[in-house]
């Protein structure tokens, strides 16, 4: 009974041994540059961090299809290297020794990539599935929304051209002013300015007394006395 046991376990082992394997069918290659992310900060990949890798798989795919049993034992790792990159595959639960269609694995990993990266600290380019496309980031939204800023932009046009305005009509106003002074200065200094007629200098004549002509005067004196 125990020989048939390990013969079963060793064709099983066998079975999944020859599931992963590079380019094997359904089978992901994976290649992480933890040091160039993390820098100094970067940790060593070991047998804690592969069970991590598989946790987060296995977390996937039961979160893609409820249908889905997947165990930690599900993922298969295979051909680890030390720079670090390594292939792996996911079994069905229920035969295990069939691995689930690729499609379904890179439905799973393209919806809990954030989750996946995050679980690792790395991104997109520093954590790459080499088969599945890299998923973009939603578009950050600003906390503005874009109608309000146009809408502030405008308003702000508004209210520069009435200031404008206002402005240029005041310049204006006192340009007008200014000139209008300047014409009455210049036509009471007109007023003033001294003009001859017959000779005599306006200003010195008596408006109201008049000014007795001397030829005439000698005339009246003549004439007059009896």
């Amino acid at each position: 009974m125990l020989r048939v046991l390990l013969i079963s376990l060793s064709v099983v082992a066998i079975a999944r041994a020859e599931l992963c394997k590079p380019d094997a069918q359904n089978a992901f290659k994976v290649r992480l540059s933890i040091k160039t992310a993390l820098g100094d900060n970067a940790y060593a990949w070991d047998a804690n961090e592969e069970y991590l890798f598989k946790a987060m798989v296995a977390f996937s795919m039961r979160r893609y299809s409820s249908k889905r049993t997947t165990q930690i034992s599900n993922v298969l790792l295979c051909n680890v290297t030390g720079r670090v990159s390594f292939w792996f595959v996911v079994t069905d639960s229920s035969k295990n020794v069939t691995t689930v269609p690729g499609s379904e694995i890179e439905a799973a990993i393209r919806m809990n990539r954030n989750r996946i990266n995050s679980a690792f600290l790395l991104s997109d380019k520093t954590l790459q599935f080499l088969k599945i496309t890299s998923t973009l980031s939603p578009p950050v939204e600003p906390s503005t929304p874009a109608w309000l800023i146009v809408f502030g932009v405008v308003l702000c046009l508004i209210v520069a051209g009435i200031v404008f305005l206002v402005v240029g009509g005041i310049r204006q106003h006192k340009k007008r002013n200014k000139e209008s002074a300047e014409r009455e200065s210049l036509e009471e200094k007109d007023e003033v300015t001294v003009t001859a007629e017959n000779g005599i200098a306006c200003e010195s004549l008596d408006l109201k007394a008049g000014h007795i002509n001397g030829v005439f005067a000698a005339d009246d004196e003549r004439f007059t006395s009896l």
